[in-house]
């Protein structure tokens, strides 16, 4: 019989034998991938802006994607180090007090302490499972993003040339939905080879045609990454910790961390957070928008909306920037304009889509037309964005609130919300 306190002063031979490396990566790189959300979401709302409707749909699903296998790597090394933590605290407690749990010292009734001494199970097991526990979360965490990724680079891929075909041929259809048709196709007999091989599975005579077939399809998905091989870990798991317990596993992380991406980006994007403000004026209209300002307004999160210096405004001009949004100004312009820069020099065409912006931007100040509006071409100086640049005449402005109004076009790619109908304006309160 060995001695408990010699066996409490080394690591079982059971232990994973990568402990030491999965503690080193996750110590490493928890801190990298606890940032690496906030760095995804910094660049989609830098690139979103310079995107059309036609491209965003690619720029969206890659931001999901990325930021879901991030969140989940994140996730993954905070509780790996978590229940590694337990582990050694485990394995010290276990040195110091070999003897492990004494029941004999603790105040308990008998029925209790008959329950407690049923309890199976010594400290040494315990060790065991939080070493396993550790083992398994590290693995499945690490497989499941590496499963987000695959699929991020398959349908983003598949989008971005579909996207890219549609534009070159001018074709007038939907990338998405044609991305979506084409891994219906590609999946369909592949999904038709598996049920097909489970419920013939009895009648299936070796050579014959349907066999010859079935074995094809399975063969050739199996080469191109799709077999239950490929992805060891997650095989490993599922075969040996229950195939549907597994599979739900995998699926219920994969789909709350792609949930949770897509709720925050949608909460990230609002006016107002959530709340029990249910009798609040509408804030969507009523509201003073931050982002309208210089001095509030968020330039890497906020909207492109124009903007001016601030919300009281104490010099003789005001400062208006209109940015540039090519999934609105884009689609006016082909369709209002282009016929006028047909022919046109280099510098000509500038003036002439110059002066085709300005009519899709004009602005009215406290109700009335602003006809001396002047735009010059700039640049919003804290994105780089290109914009429109207009200073505005407010020194015969009497004291108090004014109200400035700068026309937008309408989104082609959009049908009109019943709900929140467009205006067709922004509109930019301000004080004298």
């Amino acid at each position: 019989m060995s001695d408990p306190l010699e066996d409490a002063s080394h690591l079982s031979r059971r232990t994973t034998p990568t402990w030491e490396v999965e503690l080193l990566i996750s110590g490493v790189a928890v801190f990298a991938m606890l940032q690496l959300p906030g760095w995804l979401d910094d660049q989609m709302f830098a690139l979103a802006p310079r995107l059309g409707d036609e491209w965003l749909p690619v720029l969206k699903l890659s931001y999901y994607y990325a930021k879901s296998a991030a969140v989940v790597l994140a996730a993954t090394f905070a509780l790996h180090l978590l229940l590694r933590a337990q582990w050694i605290a485990l394995v010290g407690m276990h040195s110091v007090y070999p003897l492990g749990i004494r029941l004999d010292r603790l105040k308990m009734g008998p029925i209790q302490r008959a329950i407690e001494e049923a309890q199976p199970g010594s400290t040494a097991d315990a060790i065991e499972r939080a070493d396993n526990h550790a083992s398994v979360a590290f693995a499945l965490g690490v497989s499941v993003a590496l499963v987000i990724v695959s699929v991020c680079i398959g349908f983003c891929g598949t989008l971005l040339a579909v996207t890219l075909l549609v534009q070159m041929l001018g074709w007038p259809l939907d990338p998405l939905l044609m991305m979506y048709a084409i891994f219906g196709l590609f999946m369909a007999p592949y999904i038709a080879a598996v049920l097909l091989d489970h419920a013939l599975a009895a009648r299936l005579r070796h050579g014959s045609l349907a066999h010859r077939v079935i074995d094809a399809m399975l063969r050739f998905y199996a080469r191109i990454g799709m077999g239950r091989r490929n992805n060891r870990i997650i095989a490993i798991l599922t075969s040996n910790g229950g195939e549907r317990r597994m599979m739900a596993v995998v699926m219920g992380v994969m789909l709350a961390a792609i949930i949770g991406v897509i709720t925050a980006d949608v909460l990230m994007r609002g006016a107002t957070g959530p709340g029990n403000y249910s009798q609040f004026p509408d804030a969507d209209t009523l509201a003073i928008n931050p982002a309208h300002y210089d001095d509030q307004r968020d330039p890497y999160r906020d909207a492109p909306l124009p903007f001016v210096q601030s919300t009281v405004v104490s010099g003789p001009y005001l400062r208006l920037v209109v940015p540039y949004r090519p999934n609105r100004d884009e689609a006016a312009m082909r369709a209002t304009c282009t016929g006028r820069t047909h022919g046109l020099g280099s510098a000509a065409r500038a003036a002439a889509r110059l002066a085709c912006l300005q009519s899709l931007h004009g602005a009215m100040l406290d109700g009335k037309p602003l006809a001396a509006l002047r735009y010059d071409i700039a640049s919003d100086p804290r994105t780089g964005r290109p914009a429109l640049l207009a200073m505005i005449d407010v020194r015969q402005l009497d004291p108090g609130r004014h109200e400035l109004r700068i026309a937008r076009p309408v989104r082609a790619a959009r049908k009109p919300d019943k709900d929140h109908p467009d205006p067709g304006y922004d509109a930019i309160p301000f004080w004298r």
